[in-house]
């Protein structure tokens, strides 16, 4: 089986952390898990570094330390060959970046208005449509 090459934003982490019974932590989960493959940079990767730690999620050092530390050992390091200037928001260019270098089949995120529908050979879906695309049993 060809293994799916994911890129996650922020935003979906987050809600992993906070949510519980969220469809992000299904997400997350499927994402470094065989046969996906997680792709991140060291842009995206700080990124999830300054957002977990923001004082206002009230997220356990530990626990952000342990996610940390479980994307890194999951996730493929890749580096955007340039920059780019396509998002809505400019901070989430580096997602597009990263979708760019990995040639990531998806980009998951709960913000689609800041990305294009496409971005070359990524797809830019919701939580809930990759889910419906990987793992449709799961979906109630």
């Amino acid at each position: 089986m060809i293994p799916l090459r994911l890129v996650i934003d922020t935003n979906i982490l987050v809600s992993a952390v906070l949510k519980r019974d969220g469809l992000q932590r299904t997400v997350l989960v499927l994402a470094i898990t065989k046969p996906a493959r997680l792709y991140v940079t060291e842009a995206v990767l700080a990124e999830y570094r300054e957002v977990l730690s923001r004082p206002e999620l009230k997220i356990r050092r530990g626990l952000r330390e342990q996610l940390l530390q479980l994307v890194k050992n999951r996730a493929h390091l890749v580096s955007p060959a340039h920059a780019l200037q396509v998002a809505t928001d400019p901070g989430d260019d580096k997602f597009l970046e990263c979708a760019d270098a990995a040639r990531a089949d998806y980009l998951v995120t709960g913000n689609q208005r800041h990305f294009p529908k496409f971005w070359k050979k990524s797809k830019v879906i919701t939580s809930r449509e990759f889910i419906s695309i990987v793992a449709p049993h799961l979906i109630s």
